[in-house]
């Protein structure tokens, strides 16, 4: 499974790939960062980021996209643009046909360090020895992509698997349901 990881931000999109070869093992295959002024109007910011990542899609074929879930900040300034952001991706990804998978800060920090309130520097030490770099991935966004595309490579056969478990169940209650209803009109 390959997997484009997007750690979104107006300001530094971080962006990885990564080829999950099944279980635990993961092989870097690319990372970067796009950035773009503070100072530029917001459309041309959206249409720079996107622009790469649509370069990314198109250069990596990736299977799916794992973007970083938007949470709660006190900066509404910073969670807006983060949201944009992760709105051009989700677009482009769907464009693309991809299916895009949203993880959570915690959830991406606990997958690759065991801890979901790792700092910053856990995390890139984390993905430098998951993915046998010979340095550290900076800034600190590209580690953050490589980290979502780990965890969405660890995370994806149990979420296929839950998934289908709830798929199996629905399908018999409504098996059940129908024995059921065809039981009450024979007693009828």
């Amino acid at each position: 499974m390959r997997v484009l990881g997007v750690d979104p931000g107006l300001t530094r999109c971080g962006l990885g790939v990564v080829d999950g070869a099944g279980g635990r093992r993961v092989q870097c295959v690319a990372v970067d960062v796009v950035r773009t002024p503070a100072d530029a109007p917001l459309p041309e910011r959206l249409l720079a980021v996107g622009a790469e990542v649509e370069r990314w899609i198109e250069r990596h074929r990736p299977d799916v996209v794992a973007v970083e879930r938007v949470f709660s900040q006190h900066n509404v300034r910073t969670v807006m643009g983060t949201a944009q952001v992760s709105g051009v991706v989700a677009m482009l990804a769907a464009k693309a046909g991809l299916p895009v998978a949203f993880h959570t800060p915690s959830e991406v920090k606990a997958a690759v360090t065991g801890e979901g309130r790792a700092g910053k520097q856990q995390v890139t030490t984390m993905v430098t020895r998951l993915l046998a770099l010979k340095e550290a991935p900076r800034p600190a966004d590209a580690a953050d992509a490589l980290a979502l595309a780990i965890c969405h490579c660890w995370r994806a056969p149990m979420l296929d698997r839950m998934a289908q478990a709830q798929a199996r169940s629905a399908e018999l209650a409504r098996a059940h349901k129908a024995r059921l209803a065809a039981a009450r009109e024979g007693i009828s």
